[in-house]
């Protein structure tokens, strides 16, 4: 049955219409009221309900304004001003954190706690199906907590907070968000909605976006022209959920349903007669190529591909979400929480007018997790998580059989505070099994990671902290038994099913001030992991790649650091930056691993305005992969303005302003596969307003 996208503009605007609708009438019958103080910042994916000052890890925590400021159509972009982050940027439709050099599988991303079950850890240029816009806080995690979530995850764990499930009834009976945006590189036009309303001890929730940019411009200077053919972003969200809200917890149930239409840009139609004879690449006319001399084809991601029938992705997920939470259900036990998923995934790449290649994912995961009593100092929570998925490819680019992916886990999370201490240990048991379904071979593997973390407040305002941690990620469906052209990324992929699991020995070490004119916050990491599975690149002609994936040790090291200064009441500046070093044990670097950044910003308050400015430089990389070729740094300089204010009634609205390269500087993100042919946005200036109410 084809697929038809998108759904009428007219029913996008009449969507985003009934919520602005909704905030007037609210506005309309209100009462004076003052604003409600904020709540503290708490860590929902730590496990323990932290706050964001008693974690013992390394974690980042972006909400209420500086979310607002920070937010893109991709998770990675939104994320990518984070020091230790970056993106994997593919065009303007797929962008996925990288977090410490490490990217895909090993970075899970979480809605609420749980899985979110796309195809994007399969290759860069498949979506995120998680909308920032309608995201309330974004947690980064990583250390001994990061276990609790999947020992797999050994860059780190993304956990994305939404309100599509109510925890509790608006206290005026109705409470939500309207907010529209637009943007001049690509033309963009985004409206975004969310409605709470609850009686009794039932809530239901309901939110929608609508996002229409087309092809963006790029940096002057650039040979392909002034914007990106086929970098266009236009998609659709909506969810409804529904809870049932008691004294001590909820149980509640949404359904969302998310569609996507974006371009691929890069594509290149001439690699759709390569193939391999042993590991050398061979396509057309080139017979010769067992002799070729590697110098005269060393260029890879830098080939110029032609602008002409871009590929596009029709993306559609149908995902239900069922989560709850009981507080003090019996002795010993503070809280039982329970997350439950299942997910209907498809994409399909259209070239020339007709669907070349289907992806679908169907998956369902259950966590259920325990959280205990302080019992002589001793307090934690443990608890089961298992998941089901059955992914598959058909068509042009089927480069990865059908496969069936099973994962069932134990974890336990124990944390211990004795005077300026406070001491943490997480352990996690996991077994999977990957079936292919084509060939009969499967593959059965088990993994035990374990990490120590203690932090010390050694005087009030300052704590140092560190953790050791041993973690174990088993091979992807993909590592295991891909064997084919994978044309968006210009390669030719080869799994191996006798790859073994990783096994990852990390250290990492904090010093942070939490108070006074002066904060700041540095971290140390030293990461080794052996039987490290990468793409090794064997060969390469014209720009394509033979991927053969392997293993090999590897290390990573780097650091991350921000230090601010309040200059005056209203004034503050900060300086920042990463870096991140990926060295094979056998000598040679790691492909696509991020450049050094430093930058600096500073903030300013007056009457109702915020403002900032920042200027961020990222260093040339050259410390290049073999095939790969180095990236030139360079210099962007941002601003952004923010008006809060509110009406006679007590309800707030906020308009901003975001300009990002305002010099319009030509760059390009070394993460990414087709770095060359979708170099970063040019000039952009973003404008919105948002109206919140309750």
């Amino acid at each position: 049955m084809p697929y038809t996208f998108p759904p009428p503009a007219q029913l996008r605007l009449a969507l985003l219409a009934t919520a602005l609708l909704g905030s007037s009438l609210h506005h309309a019958q209100a009462q004076d009221a003052a604003p409600a103080a904020l709540p503290p910042v708490t860590v929902s994916a730590s496990g323990l309900e932290q706050a964001t000052g008693d974690m013992a890890t390394p974690v980042s925590v972006i909400e209420g304004d500086e979310l607002v400021r920070r937010r893109e159509a991709t998770l990675g972009d939104t994320l990518s001003s984070e020091p230790g982050i970056q993106a994997t940027h593919f065009g303007a439709g797929a962008s996925r954190p990288v977090i410490r050099g490490m990217d895909g599988p090993r970075v899970q991303i979480l809605t609420d706690g749980s899985e979110v079950q796309d195809a994007s850890s399969v290759s860069p240029d498949h979506a995120v199906v998680v909308e920032p816009m309608l995201a309330r806080q974004i947690e980064v995690l990583r250390g001994p907590s990061a276990l609790i979530h999947g020992g797999g995850a050994i860059g780190g764990v993304v956990n994305v907070l939404d309100n599509k499930i109510p925890t509790a009834l608006p206290e005026k009976g109705i409470a939500g968000s309207a907010e529209l945006r637009g943007a001049t590189a690509a033309r963009e036009k985004t409206g975004a909605f969310e409605l709470t309303g609850g009686a009794g001890q039932f809530a239901v929730h309901v939110q929608g976006l609508a996002r229409d940019a087309g092809d963006y411009r790029v940096g002057s200077g650039w040979s392909g022209g002034n914007s990106v053919p086929g970098s266009f972003n236009r998609g659709d969200d909506g969810s409804l959920g529904l809870s049932w809200i008691a004294d001590r917890g909820y149980l509640g149930l949404a359904y969302t349903r998310q569609t996507a239409r974006y371009g691929l840009p890069g594509h290149n139609h001439a690699y759709e007669d390569c193939h391999t004879h042993g590991d050398h690449l061979h396509c057309g006319g080139h017979d010769d190529h067992d002799g070729h001399d590697h110098d005269d084809h060393g260029h890879g991601d830098e080939e110029e591909h032609s602008p002409g029938d871009v590929p596009v992705v029709n993306l559609r997920s149908h995902r239900w979400d069922l989560r709850g939470e009981m507080r003090q259900p019996f002795a010993g036990i503070a809280a039982v929480r329970l997350r439950a998923g299942v997910t209907g995934y498809r994409h399909d790449e259209v070239e020339d007018g007709s669907i070349a290649t289907t992806f679908r994912n169907k998956a369902r995961d259950l966590r259920i997790e325990l959280q205990q009593e302080s019992i002589g100092g001793w307090r934690g929570v443990f608890g089961l998580q298992t998941s089901e998925r059955r992914f598959s490819a058909l068509g042009e680019e089927a480069y990865v059989q059908p496969t069936t992916t099973r994962r069932t886990s134990l974890f336990v999370l124990e944390q211990y505070e004795w005077r300026q201490w406070r001491f943490e240990g997480a352990l996690r048991q996991e077994h999977q099994s990957v079936d292919a379904l084509e060939s009969g071979l499967s593959s059965r593997h088990n993994g035990t990671s374990a990490s120590l973390g203690a932090v010390w407040k050694f005087t009030p305002g300052y704590q140092l902290s560190t953790s050791l941690t041993h973690a174990r990620r088993m091979p992807t469906a993909e590592e295991l038994y891909a064997n084919g052209l994978h044309m968006a990324t210009s390669t030719y992929e080869r799994g191996n099913p006798d790859l073994k699991p990783e096994t990852a020995q990390s250290i990492d070490l904090a010093l942070r001030k939490t108070a006074g004119d002066t904060t700041f916050g540095v971290s140390l990491f030293h990461n080794r992991v052996k039987g490290y599975i990468y793409g090794r690149t064997l060969d390469e002609l014209d720009g394509l790649q033979l991927l053969q994936y392997s293993q090999q040790n590897v290390t990573f090291r780097g650091l991350e650091a921000q230090v601010r200064q309040r200059l005056t009441r209203n004034l503050g500046v900060t300086l920042f930056g990463d870096l991140v070093r990926a060295r094979l044990g056998a000598g040679g670097n790691l492909p696509r691993i991020p450049a050094a950044r430093a930058g600096v910003r500073l903030d300013t308050t007056w009457q109702r305005w915020d403002g900032r400015i920042e200027w961020v430089q990222v260093a040339r990389q050259n410390r290049i992969a073999d095939f790969e070729t180095a990236t030139p740094g360079y210099g962007m300089l941002s601003l952004g303005a923010t008006y809060n204010s509110q009406f006679s009634d007590g309800t707030p609205w906020q308009f901003y302003v975001r300009a990002s390269n305002l010099t319009n500087r030509l760059a390009y993100a070394h993460t990414s596969f087709i770095k060359n042919a979708a170099p970063l946005m040019g000039r952009n200036i973003a404008v919105g307003l948002r109206v919140s109410f309750q």
